[in-house]
């Protein structure tokens, strides 16, 4: 199995109309960044400022892993080797987390696409491109530091040992592509993420404010 690819389905449920209308004015941002880049963190805190609806994929497949189904035993196995879970299952959780709070300010999608497949498919089912794709710019070992230490902070099997290195091959592999993608349409935003949090959040805030 490659790293961008997966044999189960790789094509989300479209939308029906009715449903893409209520998303159609909606502010949607993608926050991409590899693991221990300080995405997670910057969204909540700009959920909160900016009263925008979160979805942190990261913790949408977490949760789905911990369940005793097929589908989360599917996903429990890829994240533990650090592979991407197909597609389809990904742009179906975030759909479903979507609807049901369409008439909020926007959305925060954190971690999301993580491949160029991804950022195709949603538009293909939405209806739509994001608003503005934001990437947080860190180094390697910056990563490696922060995703070990939250590995053993919250006991987070995917941040340790063969996991996290096989997470930041694919991340590497998959995103770049994905970057190229928006950057030739004019919406990737990149932001430094070395710097204090404080920092970081003026900077994301800018990015916000400018779309307004």
């Amino acid at each position: 199995m490659g790293l961008c690819k997966s044999k189960l389905p790789q094509m989300g449920r479209p939308l029906r109309p009715q449903e893409k209308d209520t998303l159609k004015s909606s502010l949607i941002i993608f926050v991409l960044g590899g693991p221990g880049c300080g995405k997670g963190t910057q969204c909540r805190n700009m959920a909160t400022k900016y009263s925008l609806y979160h979805v942190g994929l990261g913790q949408l497949l977490r949760q789905e892993a911990q369940r005793s189904t097929r589908r989360g035993r599917q996903i429990r196995d890829l994240m533990l080797q650090g592979l991407l879970v197909p597609t389809g299952l990904v742009l179906d959780m975030v759909s479903e987390k979507m609807l049901p709070h369409a008439s909020s300010r926007g959305f925060l999608i954190d971690g999301f696409p993580r491949e160029l497949t991804q950022a195709k498919e949603f538009e293909r089912i939405v209806g739509r491109a994001p608003s503005i794709v934001i990437v947080f710019d860190c180094s390697m070992a910056t990563m490696v530091r922060r995703a070990l230490q939250r590995g053993r902070m919250e006991h987070r099997k995917d941040d340790c040992g063969p996991a996290l290195r096989r997470r930041l091959e694919t991340h590497y592999t998959c995103c770049a592509p994905v970057l190229t993608f928006y950057q030739q349409r004019n919406l990737l935003r990149s932001i430094l993420a070395e710097d204090a949090p404080e920092s970081i959040f003026a900077k994301c805030c800018s990015v916000i404010e400018s779309l307004q």
